[in-house]
């Protein structure tokens, strides 16, 4: 059974620090702006095979794409919005997204949700954004837990999560809802204390 963690604690907060730029040895993962709205639309929004298992319709055109960039401009000055493109230096154009899609402030939690463009899929590249970010929330942001979840038909998101060391906690069935309908979903997770102890080994 774990410590209960002492009031100290529950008084800290969270280190918010926005949508920082950092950067991997493939990868930036950076705010977007208007300017990425080609390769963002292009390199996985206006894929059905990439929307399939989540929250948000395929885009139909690129000016959808510009409006949901729009919105994200309003939001990059808040502290608590966090929202990356992941640039592909290689290439130098965004070919998917990570962002923090629920946060629980009382318990300094942050749950990730993420997509990429299907030609990137089997590379490596979202599991080399996802352990940079983890890095900076537990290290930077100071989350005591980081969470997220996958739609039990979409095995692949999870093969993600387990090599960045989340651990399977177990199936919400009809958990949640996208764009397939309400399905059963897997969720994974990972405290801050275990994510010390594996940096040490």
């Amino acid at each position: 059974m774990r410590v209960q963690k002492d009031r100290k604690w529950e008084e800290n907060q969270m280190n918010h620090a926005g949508t920082v730029t950092l950067e991997t040895e493939r990868l930036k993962l950076r705010a977007l702006v208007p300017e990425d709205v080609t390769a963002m639309f292009d390199n996985w929004a206006k894929e059905e095979e990439v929307t399939k298992f989540l929250t948000w319709p395929t885009h139909t055109s690129a000016e959808v794409t510009k409006e949901v960039l729009n919105s994200w401009m309003k939001e990059y000055g808040k502290k608590d919005f966090y929202q990356w493109g992941i640039e592909l230096r290689a290439i130098k154009q965004v070919v998917g997204t990570i962002s923090v899609v629920h946060i629980k402030e009382d318990i300094k939690e942050v749950e990730i949700g993420y997509c990429i463009g299907s030609k990137f899929w089997n590379q490596g590249i979202m599991s080399e954004a996802l352990k940079e970010i983890m890095r900076f929330f537990f290290e930077e942001v100071k989350v005591n837990r980081i969470t997220a979840r996958h739609d039990t038909n979409n095995p692949n998101s999870g093969h993600v999560m387990r090599a960045c060391g989340l651990k399977f906690e177990g199936i919400h069935l009809q958990g949640d809802i996208n764009n397939t309908g309400v399905c059963d979903v897997a969720v994974y997770g990972l405290v801050a204390d275990d994510y010390i102890w594996i940096k040490s080994q």
